[in-house]
């Protein structure tokens, strides 16, 4: 198997334990010990660590009461893997957002070294209820890192 064949199962492997597992402990062991999770929208707040990868995803994941994931096309380019998907967040009250995004990992051994996510923060904004706002208004930029 080649190595971006290896790099593409495993980020297909990573995104089952976001959305799927919803395992964020696992989803860090993904990450290298110096890997960095950027949500290019809020560029501030990137997180470094499987520990703090984790920390951040369960943050603005666990209030959320399901997902469904979709890709539409997964790219591997030399250490990069570009993935093309959309998220949809399902909340217990009712609401339902579809957020398309494109990630860009670099993986290096095995591990994830670097995770942008470029999205529109103005779609989930602008959908989602007014509680799960409320919800990450409480943390401050630190928490997020």
């Amino acid at each position: 198997m080649s190595q971006q064949a290896a790099n593409r199962g495993l980020i297909t492997r990573f995104w089952n334990e976001v959305y799927v597992a919803r395992d964020y402990d696992a989803v860090g062991r993904y990450f290298a010990a110096d890997g960095v999770y950027v949500d290019v929208p809020v560029p501030d707040s990137a997180a470094t660590g499987p520990q703090a990868v984790a920390r951040r995803l369960r943050i603005g994941h666990e209030p959320v009461e399901r997902f469904t994931h979709q890709i539409h096309r997964m790219v591997t380019e030399g250490s990069a893997v570009i993935t093309e998907h959309t998220e949809t967040w399902h909340f217990h009250t009712g609401e339902v957002v579809a957020l398309p995004f494109v990630s860009v990992m670099e993986v290096e051994d095995n591990m994830i070294r670097l995770w942008r996510d470029y999205w529109d923060i103005n779609t989930l904004m602008s959908n989602a209820p007014q509680w799960w706002l409320e919800h990450i208004m409480q943390f401050s930029v630190a928490d997020f890192a």
